[in-house]
């Protein structure tokens, strides 16, 4: 029997803000239909956060207008405060994915906030996300470490796991954001954050920065996240953490888990084709083993 894991595409978000490259709105949105073309159903196509902070997300509110809305997607807009969260449900996202923080220095060069301040502006701005009848999520930002301090506490994460469950979050993603992380982390902070927050549904987000991140996706599939992100082409990258290179490559990972037995729904020949232009779009070659090996056995 087949499991099914959904893939969460944050290729024009996380994918793009950190990237040398500057996309016109209309390459973002080509982007965007050669991944739903692809299969994708999930995306993160835009943040509304500070444009002086993270300039390559300043037309996002131009993406969500351009968007096909007659296609079966779900396009996510990231959010850090309640400017933030207006601006998303003013453009009609289909989701709203929230930042927490487990780092105190990474928060405050990130979001200008704590861990625990990040935590009480989520309580503010959730009900302005639930009146509006947009599903709400959030993603804790470097829960396997922070690059300014170390290790970060599993507690603090724990905790901001279960202050997001009573602000109404329904789905929360762990995020290694320096890539950091190994499987036992990845398993220890998944039991932890079932224990604080059993109703919440769990999504991974992991950054391939030192070689393990597909490593991390197997063992967050073994513990039975049904949830992945995942960037095409390898790309992406925080603004704000030195160092921290691209995220788990979508068809890198959809290649691994579709070879063990598992279904994702996604064309991985077109994943592949997509990484091929996004290299010329982006005039730099991309990070993804299978943009360069090709998937196997051969088409």
């Amino acid at each position: 029997m087949s499991r099914r894991i959904d893939i969460v595409e944050v290729g024009p978000r996380d994918g793009l803000q950190n990237d040398p490259a500057n996309l016109t709105t209309e390459t973002k949105l080509e982007f965007i239909s050669r991944l739903e073309e692809a299969g994708v159903r999930r995306m993160e196509s835009g943040s509304f956060v500070s444009p002086k902070a993270v300039p390559k997300m300043a037309d996002s509110a131009a993406v969500f207008a351009g968007v096909d809305r007659s296609r079966p997607t779900r396009h996510i807009a990231l959010a850090l405060n309640e400017k933030g969260v207006r601006r998303a449900i003013d453009a009609k996202a289909d989701e709203i994915n929230f930042v927490l923080v487990a780092g105190e220095t990474f928060g405050r060069k990130n979001q200008g906030m704590s861990p625990q301040e990040s935590a009480d502006m989520l309580a503010q701005c959730a009900p302005l996300v639930l009146e509006a009848g947009i599903p709400l999520s959030a993603t804790i930002s470097v829960a396997f470490g922070d690059p300014y301090e170390g290790d970060v506490d599993i507690k603090v994460v724990g905790n901001l796991a279960a202050q997001a469950q009573r602000a109404g979050v329904g789905e929360l993603a762990l995020g290694d954001t320096i890539g950091v992380a190994t499987p036992w982390d990845v398993r220890a902070r998944i039991d932890r954050v079932r224990m604080e927050a059993p109703d919440v549904f769990l999504r991974m987000h992991f950054h391939d920065t030192r070689g393990a991140g597909l490593a991390n996706v197997a063992a967050a599939v073994e513990a039975g996240v049904d949830v992945i992100d995942a960037s095409c082409g390898g790309i992406g990258g925080c603004p704000f953490a030195p160092a921290a290179t691209g995220n788990v490559a979508t068809e890198d990972v959809v290649y691994m888990l579709e070879r063990a037995g598992f279904e994702t729904g996604l064309d991985l020949g077109k994943l592949i084709e997509t990484a091929h232009w996004l290299e010329k779009a982006l005039g730099h070659p991309v990070a993804s083993s299978l943009s360069k090996a090709g998937a196997f056995p051969p088409a």
